[in-house]
């Protein structure tokens, strides 16, 4: 359609656009619904497989009512991929979140993730890319009904912050965390857009929208990429079972279904069944890098020089490999540095060769299947299980923190004595099924696995609140991504756990990802002016040098600090949400976890009843009570915040409690109250 075409009315001709997209987004589901497979499938293997993705392609192809269809058009000076000429007419595109073609195969709507869609995110004024108007739509529901245009190339017309986009970043947030694709910002976009096989580390303050970024990048990958990560898979790590439910319909709203989502505990679980906790500098040990050297050294303690020879019989005749060969064998294995059970596997083909060599010295003519069968040999076995014998990674484990001698012996120079003592189990378990093992413990198991057997790799792995990662746990996720990239989010400031990292070169080096890209996203686009200045006030107390984050967005009155009485602050806090509630949006009481039976008990009084965080939100359920160790990633319209002295008494030393109030003063999108018995700590007063 010719740019300079438009209706007396271009609001009845933009929603019969709209209803002319849906009819063949319909279409399109129907084509696929029909489709007849039974003469194109050899066999029911065959026939399951395009079942099952005949049936993503109809989830991916549904009408989401309640989500816009398209979000923005551009209006092109000329024919894309044209050369440009005088008096050309340019084309129009509509700008969604997923391709609409009509019975033709032309173009309704296009996906964000195309190229001719970039500069919906990327045109200015001083580089408009041959745009010569941008419109942004306005949506209630799924019903079309507002508009605004930007003309790129008219200098008569003054830059402005767009009204719609400024509505939709603030529009009430209900249920699970929605996408940010019509709101992307320039400085996300080239992030989102960054090539699959480069990993990307985005330090982001609060309200900086990484995480949007992140899974943004992972449904940007899928379309750049989709056959490479169908073979090689993706993956989301996130903090907590919450925050995963929070982010989990971001991707299938934008067509995306196959990507897994899991925490690094889920990762690394299959082995042990976690049932214990550590503590703290038991935890922090655990998860230090050092650990894995102890780990691969006792690994190949294992291994053992041979002190007989090994002698196979083959019907008469008798073939003898000599100690010393074999313990050469064993050697030059070891200095390849081969995984343990590689190496395992190969030592037997080694000696199996070394007989095969005395055969054909002897006039024989073996071939691989006689190779093959010596491997097999019960000779050669027993030798094998002498020199090299297999080894459980979770009795490894468990031999290391019971039996003090085996771990000096491999944790001499790496770990002092104290160290050592910190890390023995109190009741040593006579078996690994009775072991109260810990969530440390099992990455121990899990880094132990991969020095055995190569953990299989993925084509992308995202790692959301990264901060918090210890370096064993970076060392968990980096090896499934060993031979694919990362994207890598988190905010310094907001590392709540003893053993997070000081900074994105460490964490890294640890990843295995030591080349990576490291970007800084500082315009805050959630968190409203007033309220991220006040948090920002304990920067330098819990990280110094880091850039506080500038909002954009001014809000006027979204912060009320108010002081009350010890024994009247429940009663007040009850009726702060109350406050909060006569607004529109979600509402979140966030508190010190020791505080919540208090504060439940209060709302139970009054009679409110309130959601656990990860479950979603509607319109007649609007207040989550959520404790502040659980807060990080979640962001709520208004939110209470309860006693910030408790919240940093709640941890275990006063900077990672700070953090921990910072998290919890950052969660806020329109207004924070902030309600206190006890004294501010000093770096708020």
């Amino acid at each position: 359609m010719p740019a300079h075409e438009e209706s007396s009315n271009p609001l009845v001709r933009e929603r019969a656009h709209l209803a002319a997209s849906r009819a063949a987004l319909r279409a399109m589901r129907e084509d696929v619904q029909a489709l007849d497979i039974r003469d194109v499938t050899a066999n029911w293997v065959n026939a399951a497989v395009l079942q099952s993705q005949i049936d993503d392609r109809i989830k991916a192809l549904a009408d989401l009512s309640h989500t816009p269809l398209f979000f923005g058009r551009l209006d092109y000076l000329h024919v894309v991929g044209a050369e440009k000429a005088e008096g050309g007419e340019g084309e129009r595109f509509y700008i969604g979140r997923r391709h609409v073609h009509d019975a033709h195969g032309d173009p309704m709507v296009i996906d964000w993730r195309a190229p001719v869609s970039q500069p919906f995110y990327q045109a200015s004024r001083n580089n408009p890319l041959d745009v010569d108007h941008r419109r942004r739509f306005g949506y209630t529901g799924g019903e079309l009904t507002a508009y605004e245009d930007e003309y790129l190339t008219d200098p008569s017309e003054t830059e402005q912050t767009s009204k719609l986009l400024q509505a939709e970043i603030e529009r009430p947030r209900v249920g699970p965390m929605r996408d940010i694709v019509a709101t992307i910002q320039p400085e996300q976009d080239e992030i989102v857009r960054s090539d699959l096989g480069g990993t990307v580390c985005v330090q982001g303050g609060p309200g900086t929208g990484k995480t949007a970024v992140g899974l943004h990048r992972v449904a940007y990958l899928l379309y750049a990429h989709r056959e490479r990560l169908a073979r090689t898979g993706t993956l989301v790590v996130g903090p907590n079972r919450s925050f995963l439910h929070y982010i989990e319909q971001v991707l299938p709203a934008l067509g995306e279904l196959e990507v897994q989502q899991a925490t690094v505990e889920d990762l690394v679980a299959a082995r042990v069944e976690v049932r214990g906790t550590d503590e703290s500098a038991a935890a922090v040990i655990k998860g230090d890098a050092r650990m894995a050297e102890v780990l691969r050294r006792a690994i190949r303690s294992h291994v053992t020089p041979p002190v007989e020879p090994v002698v196979v019989v083959r019907g008469s005749r008798r073939w003898r490999v000599p100690a010393y060969e074999v313990e050469e064998m064993t050697a030059e294995l070891l200095a390849r540095d081969m995984r343990y059970g590689a190496a395992h596997e190969a030592l037997p083909q080694r000696i199996a060769h070394a007989v095969l060599v005395r055969m054909e010295e002897a006039g024989e003519a073996p071939d691989d299947r006689v190779q093959n069968a010596v491997a097999r040999n019960p000779a050669v076995k027993a030798a094998v299980k002498a020199v090299w014998p297999a080894v459980d990674p979770a009795k490894l484990v468990l031999r290391l923190l019971t039996d003090a001698e085996f771990l000096a012996a491999h944790a001499e120079g790496l770990l002092s004595d104290d160290e050592q003592k910190q890390i023995l189990m109190v009741k040593p378990a006579r078996s690994v099924k009775a072991a109260r093992w810990t969530a440390a413990d099992a990455v121990l198991i899990d880094e132990a696995a991969d020095l055995v057997a190569r953990t299989h790799s993925l084509g992308h792995v995202v790692i959301d609140e990264a901060q918090d990662l210890s370096p064993m746990q970076y060392r968990a996720v980096g090896r499934r991504c060993s031979t694919g990239s990362a994207t890598v989010l988190g905010d310094l400031a907001q590392g709540t756990t003893p053993w997070s990292t000081g900074s994105w070169e460490q964490a890294l080096f640890h990843l295995g990802k030591a080349d990576a890209v490291v970007e800084e996203l500082t315009a805050g686009f959630r968190v409203p002016r007033e309220v991220i200045a006040y948090a920002s006030r304990l920067l330098p107390a819990i990280s110094p040098g880091l850039t506080p984050v500038e909002s954009v967005r001014e809000a006027p009155g979204s912060l009320a600090v108010r002081e009350a009485a010890a024994e009247e602050l429940d009663a007040a806090v009850v009726a702060a949400c109350e406050e909060s509630l006569r607004h529109e949006g979600s509402i979140g009481l966030i508190a010190a976890d020791a505080r919540l039976p208090a504060l439940a008990a209060a709302l139970g009084a009054a009679g409110h009843a309130y959601l656990s965080p990860g479950e979603e939100t509607t319109a007649a359920s609007r207040l989550t009570l959520v404790p502040a160790s659980l807060a990080k990633g979640l962001e709520y319209d208004y939110v209470v915040l309860d006693e910030p002295a408790a919240v940093v008494d709640g941890e275990p030393d006063e900077r990672t409690g700070l953090r921990r109030l910072y998290v919890a003063l950052t969660r806020a999108v329109s207004g924070l109250t902030v309600l206190h018995a006890a004294d501010l700590p000093e770096q708020l007063a």
